[in-house]
């Protein structure tokens, strides 16, 4: 079971835990998906997507084809994630 971000900052004495939305991400949603990194919300990011796939929701089949044609595309890939990991730092802490 992985520990929820909150408890794992506190415990490791971290960062402080940022959210993202599923949107800001490229998905069509507003669920919050919550790290004390940018590659934390980007792993939620993906949980979400499959999770939200495999259960029968069509809307957001769009971004999990993105997001697994990102490892396709390295170059174009990258490029995302770094944007995404400024996004990240740029958030206030929640």
């Amino acid at each position: 079971m992985t520990e929820e971000p909150e408890c794992r900052a506190r415990e490791e004495g971290g960062g402080s835990v940022k959210t993202m939305t599923c949107k800001q991400l490229g998905g069509p949603c507003d669920h919050q998906l919550r790290g004390v990194t940018a590659d934390e919300v980007i792993k939620a990011q993906d949980r979400h997507l499959k999770d939200t796939v495999a259960g029968g929701d069509d809307t957001h089949a769009g971004a999990l084809n993105d997001m697994k044609g990102r490892w396709k595309r390295p170059v174009s890939g990258m490029g995302w994630y770094r944007t995404t990991k400024r996004s990240f730092a740029a958030l206030p802490e929640d």
